[in-house]
Formats: structure tokens, sequence, C-alpha cells
């Protein structure tokens, strides 16, 4: 008896095929070109009428994802850049502080030594400074304290008093804070931004007969006997006035040289008078107070 066996035989899966090819920078194109081959050769995809547009979408989104990937190296740069800038700013800062502070320790030893010795004054009879200068008049004081420029006047701190003055900008330590050296007339007196880059004070002496030796008690003080007032300024003075000024000039004159005051000469030429019109009296002890 013969047996008649019937089976359906599966058709096995096609199995992948592997794309090779070299890719040349120079010719990008040309792998591209390559894999058309391929696809031409191995499958019937081109043949496809959505094909060209399938295509055109995947380097498409190629691209865009080459561009996103870009746009985030790009931004880790920048993040790193602002991180490294603002790490450069604080060590900056933190520099700039030491070296200030070391500024600050060094200008406090130049006031001590300039306690026990004066100095020769500038032009305009006062003194320079690291921080400010300021001259004088017999009527007034003038202070200049530098600033950065653009500096509005809301940010200045000015604060004047009788027997006090203080200088600075807000938010930070005085640049000049003390006691005056004589009392000053404060409704006479003020200050003002010039140049954007300067306060500028003036100050009205309550006593206007008197050189100043110093801005504020304690600091270095000038030699008053080498002042030298303009003589335009003296012009400018009312006859009493300017006979006074003479003569401190003409006394502080006499003093570097070792000579006699005029006060002091005035009392040798009344002794000398008085000693001619009593010669019977023994003035060999005499002394001029």
């Amino acid at each position: 008896m013969a047996l008649i066996s019937e089976y359906e035989e599966e058709e096995s899966p096609a199995q992948p095929s592997t794309f090779t090819a070299p890719f040349d920078p120079s010719n990008p194109l040309g792998i591209v070109e390559k894999l058309f081959d391929f696809l031409a050769a191995e499958c019937d995809y081109l043949s496809k009428d959505a094909a060209e547009k399938e295509i055109a979408a995947a380097a498409k989104a190629a691209k865009e994802k080459r561009r996103r990937k870009e746009e985030a190296v790009a931004e880790r740069e920048k993040a790193d850049a602002a991180k490294a800038s603002l790490s450069n700013k604080r060590l900056k800062e933190e520099v700039k502080e030491e070296k200030k502070k070391e500024e600050n320790g060094v200008r406090g030893k130049i006031v001590v030594s300039f306690r026990s010795q004066t100095t020769v004054p500038n032009k305009g009879n006062g003194l320079d400074l690291d921080n400010y200068s300021w001259t004088q008049t017999l009527q007034e004081v003038t202070v200049l304290v530098p600033v950065p420029h653009g500096t509005k006047s809301r940010f200045v701190v000015c604060d004047i008093k009788k027997n006090r003055l203080k200088i600075g900008l807000k938010g930070q330590p005085p640049i000049i804070e003390g006691e005056l050296y004589k009392p000053i007339k404060v409704d006479d007196c003020y200050w003002s931004i010039e140049d954007q880059n300067t306060i500028s004070v003036l100050l009205t002496k309550h006593d206007q007969m008197e050189w100043w030796k110093t801005l504020v008690k304690g600091g270095p003080e000038i030699d008053t006997q080498k002042v030298e007032p303009e003589n335009s300024k003296l012009a400018d003075l009312d006859p009493e006035t300017r006979q006074t000024v003479e003569k401190m000039m003409f006394d502080q004159r006499q003093k570097q040289m070792g000579r006699p005051t005029s006060d002091e000469i005035q009392k040798q030429d009344i002794l000398k008078k008085f000693m001619a019109e009593h010669p019977e009296m023994d003035f060999s002890r005499a002394k001029i107070n």
C-alpha cells in the first residue's frame, strides 16, 4: 500500500544584506550614490513613488538633528565661558581687595609718619594725597576727590558740619572722615560734581585770618611758613585784610631766614627809642618778651 505524504514547505525569511563602502570626506556624495546603487540592486524601494520624498525628509531630519546638536554644543561653550568669566571677575575682585587693603595699610603708615613732620604745601597752599587733594586761601578751603567717571550726585555722600567732614560714595568706606582743623561756616559751604569724575567741596573758614596746617586733625600737615599767597589774590582783598596778609607773609619769610618778625622789630624799635630818650638808665639786662 502506498502512502502519500503531503506537506507545505514554509518559505525561509530573506536574510539581511550588508552594505559597506569607504567614505571620502572630500566627496561625501560618493557614499550616497553607492548606497542608492546598493538599494537598486537589493530591492525595489527606489521604484516607489514616495521614495524621493521619504529620502528628502530623512535628509532634512538629519540636518535638523545636526543643527540642534551644534546649538547644544554652542550653549554649553557659552555657559562654560560665562562661568570662567565670572570666576575670573571674582578672582580680580579678590586681588583688587587685597591690594586695596595693602595700600590702606601703607597709607596708614604714611599718615603716622607725617604726624611727626610737616610737608611743603602744594601750589594751592594745601596738600596732594593719594585719594584726594586740598587747597586754601585765607577765606576758603577747596577739597577735590577723584571718583569713577560718570558718578552721579545721588551716589555721593557729603556730610558737612561745623567741625567735621565726611566725603565718599554710598556703599563704600568714606574717603575723608574726621574732625576739621578749624571750624567752618556751614551755610557758606557747598559741593558739586565736576567733569563727572571729581567731587569738589568748598569750605568757608570761620577764622579767615589763619592758614590751615591740615584738612582733618590727625592727617598730614603742611608747613604754613612756606605758604605763598598769589599776588592776584591779594589784590582782591580789602586794604585792612591785605595789610594783615602781607604782614603774615613778611613774618613767615623772616622766620625762614632766622630773623625777627614785624612784631619783634617793632618792639626793638620802641626799646631803642626809649633807650635814646633815657641815657641815664641801664638797659644791659633788658629783654624783649
